[in-house]
């Protein structure tokens, strides 16, 4: 399938900042007619994933879903995972991982990229270097028979003295290839597929060989209006990420999703704020990590702020949801700080207020770090259903302006999903992935089929050709 032709209008539609795209949003629900149709599309509506409503192309990111997804804002977090000997460590090293994997909402702001279709795909790779400060809390704790060394957790307690300090030993994504000469950068693969449309849920699988992790899951989302905000929570598909550490005997960390809030809507400036609870497993080390974000504070102000405990626990009685539930004795560590900026953890079961400052530790330091790049497939090594290809027409046509264009380029694509989709219920055909065997299901971890194994395999050697693939 060849992108669509080009717009033959050449004067550019007027230009659309983010406070217009969102005067824009407002004018809609403004109009009369269109404010009780959409009214009573929401009433009664307890996801609105499922009210399948098309925005114009000009309020909308000029990105494709599945390449705004991906969790790999901070690669070189991602590759220190399973670094240390210690199940603790391995603990926090997870933590930090999850602390920076969504930059793009820490750093930037909200958007709406497109819907997936039924089938598309994209695939990239990062280069990252092993850079992170390691984590050695033995060495903390006085049971080590030294220090930490260079860029471990002691050069993290001075950097909790200092903000020189923090700024340059907090994580720092390199650009692609490594920072430092010589030293050859660590390659990770992620592929994921638009594998369901009626929920929609995309499955995900991230590689990296070298260090010997994965990472896989299910995407979905489910969203309800509060009436000055949108609440949005992981799907019924949606069972968190899933990492395992082949180096560690497979050992399996199961991470879940928190609800989000997109607010801001009446004020015309959007803003991202996470509520509620998230929690991080590891069966074989009986070692649980509760994070409790608290959206407001005193007056209703906007704090941002995470508390955590990590804890001994028993996994096949799971029976704590709260940091007040866990008892001191089985508390390892605990951590607290506004997760856009900097979280600090302690070791031991007392409260971080009464830990001294020198005691406690800096994890990650958001401020100085950027989202990582991608390195993408060249166009000419692109199917027609993958993301990239698939909505360039759209994505061209709203970088110069032209958004008439985009959005007729947009309902075609769109009409054409659902052309395809009549075709498959009169002949009694059921669509299946390509690359995942799964379409949801599986306990939430999407198998790869052969062609998503070779597709990756291909992928670590920098080799794009589907050639033999597809």
């Amino acid at each position: 399938m060849s992108s669509p032709a080009p717009p033959t209008v050449d004067t550019p539609d007027e230009p659309q900042s983010d406070g217009s795209k969102l005067r824009t949003f407002l004018g809609i629900l403004k109009k009369p007619a269109l404010t009780f149709s959409y009214h009573l599309r929401f009433i009664g509506v307890s996801d609105l994933a499922s009210v399948r409503f098309s925005l114009p192309s000009q309020l909308l990111e000029p990105t494709p879903n599945l390449e705004y997804w991906n969790y790999l804002d901070a690669p070189n977090a991602f590759v220190a995972i399973g670094s240390s000997d210690e199940p603790l460590d391995r603990m926090l090293e997870v933590i930090r991982f999850w602390l920076t994997k969504d930059l793009k909402y820490a750093k930037g702001r909200p958007c709406k990229p497109y819907n997936s279709c039924l089938g598309e795909f994209f695939r990239c790779n990062y280069e990252t270097e092993d850079n992170a400060p390691k984590i050695r809390t033995a060495a903390l704790k006085g049971q080590g028979t030294g220090t930490a060394g260079k860029g471990g957790l002691a050069a993290l307690k001075a950097a909790a003295k200092s903000d020189k300090s923090s700024s340059s030993l907090s994580l720092s994504p390199p650009q692609h290839g490594t920072s430092t000469p010589g030293i050859k950068p660590i390659l990770i693969s992620y592929l994921t597929e638009q594998t369901s449309h009626h929920p929609p849920v995309s499955a995900f699988h991230v590689s990296c060989p070298d260090k010997g992790i994965t990472a896989r899951g299910f995407d979905q989302i489910s969203a309800k209006f509060t009436g000055t905000s949108v609440k949005v929570l992981p799907g019924e598909h949606n069972m968190g990420i899933f990492i395992t550490l082949e180096k560690r005997d497979g050992e399996t960390y199961q991470l879940t999703h928190p609800p989000a809030h997109l607010g801001g809507i009446l004020r015309g400036a959007l803003s991202v704020s996470v509520s509620d609870f998230a929690y991080i497993t590891c069966p074989q080390t009986k070692i649980k990590a509760i994070l409790h974000y608290v959206e407001e504070g005193w007056l209703g102000r906007t704090t941002n702020k995470v508390e955590g405990v990590i804890f001994r626990y028993d996994p096949n009685n799971d029976t704590k949801t709260r940091i007040q539930d866990v008892p001191d004795a089985d508390v390892l560590a605990r951590l607290s700080g506004p997760w856009k900026e900097k979280v600090m953890f302690t070791l031991g079961p007392k409260p971080m207020k009464s830990v001294p400052p020198e005691e406690q530790y800096l994890i990650v330091d958001i401020e100085p770090l950027n989202v990582a790049p991608k390195i993408l497939p060249p166009a000419d090594k692109q199917l027609p259903n993958e993301s990239l290809t698939l909505w360039s027409g759209v994505t061209n046509a709203i970088h110069s302006k032209q958004f008439s264009q985009a959005t007729t380029v947009k309902l075609e694509l769109e009409e054409a999903q659902r052309e395809k989709a009549r075709q498959r219920e009169a002949a009694g055909e059921t669509w299946e992935p390509v690359f995942f065997k799964q379409a949801t299901g599986n306990g939430g971890q999407p198998d790869l089929t052969e062609k998503g194994k070779q597709l990756l395999e291909r992928a670590q050697n920098a080799e794009w050709s589907l050639d033999g693939v597809v």
